[in-house]
């Protein structure tokens, strides 16, 4: 018998390793909570097109296409026009600060940034199919914004505010400072208006914009000033637009005063006098002619078009300037308002070259491209493509179950509706699949009468997806296992609007307004909806505290909560009341009719089985009630303690979430209709929550710009990070693979990695004092983490011990 010694048995004992005291004094000063957040990662930002004022860019490729490249901030995204104004490049990486300006040349786009800021960083980098491939070398005492870029030829010209950069085009290097003389009369200091533009056969001029209304001619071969253009007007004001026109030696320039003339430059006269200066006309900033010799004259047979458009009117106004010129139409409402605060406006309109297409872009985050017909002639275009987003910042968003296009097993839509009245589905996966459902014929009347506002959304009647006080709320009904309401063709999408005793409709198969207007029935605003999960009955509360239930394919009222009394049972609480008797009969207590809410129902939800109608309002009350007959079973009462204004519910778990005005949130069994947690931590009122896809997590964004995540079972923190700008709605996937947040005073929808999906995490309770604050999405993704990249990351919470509670 061999001896254990023999053969593997005898091989030396593998030593343990040595463990120097500095490992465990670094494993000692590592913190207990790791900064930032540990479940979620950012991935991208959703909805963004063009929100920044920064003028588009455009550039032709040979002869088939032209690419469109616009500023989102701090990167550049690239459409092309043949494609549909299809998403073809984003730039990386982000530039250091916001882009100001930037010129499309070539196969390049250059785009300058910084400077906005006393002692900010600037610069000029140069990108080529969304890569940086370069930049420009900074000269020195460089101090200004560069607020727009020019290149032609061997140059490349950037105009701030006082002095005027040039570069070679060959070698990127700096060549010369341009410096005009200081007008007598300025106050600010700033001379220039940041307005360039170069003529043919005008070899190494450049023309540029002044306060006081001229324009210098600069050689920026020699850097000498040559000549300056006087204004037409005394009262003329800055120039605020120049355009040199297809005709040689001939520029529109525009004026602050809304003067507009055509300058002859070789003769320094003007030729048309288009607009003189007066009160009430609004300054032009951009100005583009059509070059492809047609569109003007009776017929359109004739050249001479030019467009004219203003940042403070959203109309694009079309010239003809045979016979001393004439408007010919004005396109209203190119672009529209982006706020209350803020009128609507038009960065820039420029012509296609040798296309009788124009493209502009506005305050409105919108990119528009029109186009003019021939047979039969018409001097205002029609739109041709649009990439368009929200104007104005996001009040509520909420996912579309799985399967809600009809084709995918996994959801991918997402919701948004916005202080500018748009209700928008955006696709997490193509950008040009983004839809706006409250365009068409509903958009001129829908958009005027009503802003979408009310506390608190629900979709698929799952789960509540919004508590801010000012955020619209969104109903979906489609089942999540069959795509029924696409076939049957009736609303699946429920909207509540601010200061409206309508609830609106959606069809979301469609992507358009629905048939029905659902009234509060007491004349109130709509303050919630709720969707049942059959997708056939929309409920709807309102300010006064009624709930009224409709049938959605007809339109039709179907109960109120409490029921309405017949005569004969209004006769019997009558007589209960004079007898002071409690007496009960039939089908109603002697409570019948007298059971609803005496506040706003900020609430409202169906359970998974269609039985039971849950509400709740701001006087503390959570009632629940029977669906078919309007009865009232059971009621939990809060007051004094508390105000409810906000309401979710998880059908995996069968509970439901209460936000309520002490700063807590409140877990009830529907079951045991007991109160089974209590989740306290968030300073300030709480926004938005809402209940993760399999009903374990709490997610909640507060007042004080961070957002939470508790764990039901263990009733833990596990989780809590600050951002720059307070959320104001969020939502969790469906899938459970992203969180969406909104935030203040912006148009974008930030997207979040559920890294639990691919790594442990642990229950563990967190202290208040770890939140850390962290970087938010960007629109190109950079800094991101994706799906299937935080599946390979190292789990750095392996070693982390979880609480007493937590399930394997």
């Amino acid at each position: 018998m061999p001896s254990i010694d023999d053969g593997v048995f005898g091989l030396p004992l593998a030593k343990r390793q040595k463990v120097v005291p500095e490992q465990h004094a670094a494993e000692a000063a590592e913190p207990a909570n790791p900064a930032g957040s540990r479940i979620f990662s950012p991935f991208r930002t959703l909805g963004l097109v063009s929100p920044t004022s920064v003028p588009f860019t455009s550039v032709a490729l040979g002869k088939t296409t032209f690419q469109i490249t616009t500023s989102v901030g701090k990167s550049l995204q690239t459409y092309d026009l043949r494609r549909g104004l299809n998403l073809v490049f984003l730039t990386r990486p982000q530039t250091p600060s916001t882009i100001t300006a930037t010129y499309a040349w070539k196969d390049r786009v250059f785009a300058a940034w910084g400077g906005s800021l006393p002692n900010e960083r600037r610069g000029v980098w140069v990108f080529k199919r969304g890569k940086k491939i370069a930049e420009l070398d900074p000269p020195a005492g460089f101090s200004e914004p560069i607020e727009e870029l020019m290149v032609f030829g061997s140059w490349i010209v950037g105009c701030g505010t006082k002095t005027i950069q040039v570069w070679k085009t060959t070698s990127l290097e700096h060549y010369t400072t341009l410096t005009p003389p200081t007008q007598r009369t300025s106050s600010t200091g700033r001379v220039l208006t940041g307005r360039i533009c170069n003529m043919p056969t005008y070899l190494n001029k450049i023309f540029v914009g002044r306060c006081d209304g001229g324009v210098d001619i600069w050689n920026v071969s020699t850097g000498k000033l040559l000549y300056t253009i006087l204004p037409t007007f005394p009262d003329a004001g800055m120039v605020t637009a120049m355009e040199p026109s297809p005709a040689l030696s001939f520029m529109a320039i525009a004026y602050s005063s809304g003067a507009l003339v055509i300058h002859n430059i070789r003769t320094d006269q003007p030729v048309l006098q288009l607009r003189s200066p007066t009160t009430t006309s609004l300054p032009v900033y951009s100005i583009s002619f059509r070059t492809d010799d047609l569109g003007a004259g009776n017929d359109g047979r004739k050249a001479g078009v030019m467009a004219t458009a203003g940042s403070d009117s959203g109309d694009i106004t079309m010239w003809d300037l045979n016979d001393g010129g004439r408007v010919t139409g004005v396109l209203r409402d190119a672009h529209e308002s982006s706020g209350k605060s803020r009128p609507p406006g038009i960065n820039k309109v420029k012509f296609l070259g040798g296309q009788p297409v124009l493209i502009s872009t506005g305050t409105d985050n919108a990119l528009r491209s029109w186009i003019f017909d021939e047979m039969p002639f018409s001097p205002i275009p029609r739109p041709l493509h649009a990439r368009t987003g929200h104007s104005a910042p996001i009040t509520t968003i909420a996912f579309l179950p799985p399967g809600s296009d009809g084709s995918e097993t996994s959801g991918k839509w997402l919701l948004s509706a916005s202080e500018d009245r748009s209700l928008y589905g955006l696709s997490l996966r193509k950008d040009a699949q983004n839809a706006e459902l409250s365009r068409g014929r509903s958009r001129a009347s829908q958009r005027k009468l009503l802003l979408l506002r009310v506390p608190g959304n629900m979709l698929q009647g799952m789960e509540s997806m919004g508590s801010a006080a000012a955020g619209p709320i969104l109903a979906n009904a489609q089942s999540v296992n069959a795509d029924s309401t696409n076939s049957t063709g009736w609303e699946s999408v429920v909207t509540g609007h601010k200061g409206d005793k309508f609830a609106r409709t959606w069809l979301w198969g469609k992507r358009k307004a629905g048939r029905w207007a659902l009234e509060t029935g007491d004349g109130t605003e709509v303050k919630s909806v709720a969707v049942s999960p059959c997708g056939t009955f929309a409920l709807v509360g309102s300010d006064g505290g009624s709930i009224h239930m409709y049938n959605l394919q007809s339109g039709m009222h179907c109960q109120s909560f409490p029921a309405k009394l017949s005569p004969a049972q209004a006769r019997r609480v009558k007589l209960q009341q004079l007898q002071g008797e409690n007496i009960s009969g039939g089908r109603i207590s002697s409570r019948s009719g007298q059971d609803k809410h005496t506040k706003a129902v900020t609430g409202i939800m169906v359970d998974g089985l269609n039985t039971t109608v849950i509400s709740c309002d701001l006087d503390g009350k959570v009632k629940f009630w029977e669906l078919l007959t309007g009865r009232l079973k059971h009621e939990l009462d809060w007051y004094p303690m508390c105000a409810i204004t906000g309401l979710r519910y998880s059908s995996s778990s069968d509970l439901i979430a209460f936000s309520c005005d002490d700063l807590s949130i409140r877990v009830i069994d529907i079951g045991t209709k007991k109160l089974v947690r209590e989740l306290w931590g968030c300073v300030g009122q709480v926004n938005d929550f809402c209940i993760s896809h399999d009903g374990r997590w709490i997610i909640a964004a507060s007042m004080d710009s961070v957002i939470r995540v508790w764990d039901l079972p263990t009733g833990h923190l596990i989780d809590a990070f600050r951002l720059q700008n307070t959320c104001t709605s969020l939502a969790f996937s469906t899938t459970g693979e992203f969180l969406a947040t909104a935030h203040a005073d912006e148009v974008g929808i930030n997207l979040w990695n559920n890294q639990s999906l691919f790594m442990h995490i642990p229950t563990r309770h967190i202290d208040e004092d770890a939140i850390a604050e962290i970087a938010a999405p960007t629109a190109s993704g950079e800094g991101g983490v994706a799906t299937i990249e935080a599946a390979f990351r190292e789990d750095d919470n392996a070693n982390e011990k979880d609480g007493p509670g937590h399930l394997n």
